[in-house]
């Protein structure tokens, strides 16, 4: 990607993104799509935690290492941590990867099944191939928003869901840098644009149509490369009429930013990873 510029979307690891961008010669351009809000309603969670003393969940999935820390911290605050991992001793417990497997041991917390890489919704509803689930409960940490792959899996194996949302995906404060990549795309001055989760397409079209753009933004795709991270992310774009020329497989950073490379490079046309 020497001497290319590649938009990044990302937020929350757009440094270490632009960081491997540099690293292949490229030029990153960041325009953060997404802000982390905080949506925890303890009142919510106390009442729950306090129904499950008599009618205790049987099966727990973590997502995310920010939404778990961030469920502690509320019941931390209502005194009922004590209570919760208690329920977690008595339940099975599912994790997604890494980062939520991390949160979860700083509080003693046993991991029963563990998503293997990528660690996708798709590895977590691998593992719970082994455990029953049909007419128990299972409670959903929900990050940034509802993942209704996970959700429809579970109802439709018969479990009764029961989502606990953490935090949700909203505009960023400053929608400035997203305003530019816009302009910079009408100008063909991007080679390619970046996205790693479909709520960036959301966002960057939400903006787009809050400023009169968003045909000249659909446009202005349709003549540049992009690039997505996995299924869910391309399946967003093409709602917005977006062509996808490369999906990372498996749907990580490290496989986009290689296809990305290989396809700036030439060494492969589209849709590699």
């Amino acid at each position: 990607m020497k001497n290319r510029t590649v938009a990044i979307l990302e937020s929350r690891a757009r440094d270490q993104m632009a960081d491997l961008v540099r690293k292949y010669g490229g030029t990153p351009f960041s325009a953060p799509a997404l802000s982390e809000i905080p949506d925890v309603d303890p009142a919510h969670i106390e009442e729950l935690i306090r129904g499950w003393r008599t009618a205790p969940p049987d099966v727990f999935v973590f997502q995310t290492g920010v939404g778990t820390r961030a469920l502690f911290a509320a019941t931390d605050s209502l005194a009922l941590t004590p209570t919760f991992l208690q329920l977690l001793d008595s339940a099975t417990v599912v994790v997604r990867g890494p980062k939520p497997t991390s949160a979860l041991r700083a509080r003693n917390v046993h991991i029963d099944l563990s998503a293997k890489d990528p660690f996708t919704t798709h590895e977590v509803l691998v593992e719970l191939d082994t455990t029953a689930i049909r007419g128990r409960r299972v409670v959903v940490q929900r990050y940034g928003e509802t993942n209704v792959e996970l959700q429809e899996a579970l109802a439709n194996r018969g479990a009764e869901v029961i989502e606990i949302a953490t935090y949700r995906w909203g505009l960023p404060q400053d929608t400035t840098p997203l305003l530019r990549l816009i302009e910079k795309l009408g100008r063909d001055e991007i080679d390619l644009v970046a996205f790693t989760s479909a709520s960036q397409a959301t966002n960057l079209f939400t903006v787009a149509r809050q400023n009169d753009a968003e045909t000249a933004l659909g446009q202005s795709l349709a003549r540049t490369r992009v690039a997505s991270i996995g299924p869910v992310c391309s399946a967003a774009l093409r709602k917005h009429g977006v062509r996808i020329d490369i999906e990372a497989q498996p749907p990580k950073l490290g496989p986009l930013i290689d296809a990305i490379n290989r396809a700036l490079s030439g060494a492969n046309g589209t849709d590699a990873a």
